[in-house]
């Protein structure tokens, strides 16, 4: 089974990679992008044994900072 996580910054937390690839975009031309805002994509690949319960633990413990992100799985 593969299982995907998204993890991203909450809202209000300052993101200075995402200002970074706005600034860069910007100079290359591209216009009309308001923000960016950047994040992570994890891929897993597990047997049928690993339970919702077990995903989430692996995203609080150490896939995410719970602090300062928030993610979202999908088991596909």
């Amino acid at each position: 089974m593969k299982t995907r996580i998204y993890v991203t910054l909450k809202n209000g937390v300052l993101d200075p990679q995402g200002k970074a690839i706005h600034h860069a975009l910007e100079g290359l031309g591209f216009t009309g992008v308001d923000d960016v805002r950047q994040g992570k994509f994890i891929e897993l690949e597990h047997g049928e044994g690993v339970t919702d319960a077990d995903l989430d633990a692996m995203c609080r413990k150490l896939l995410a900072n719970t602090v300062i992100e928030n993610y979202r799985i999908e088991r596909g």
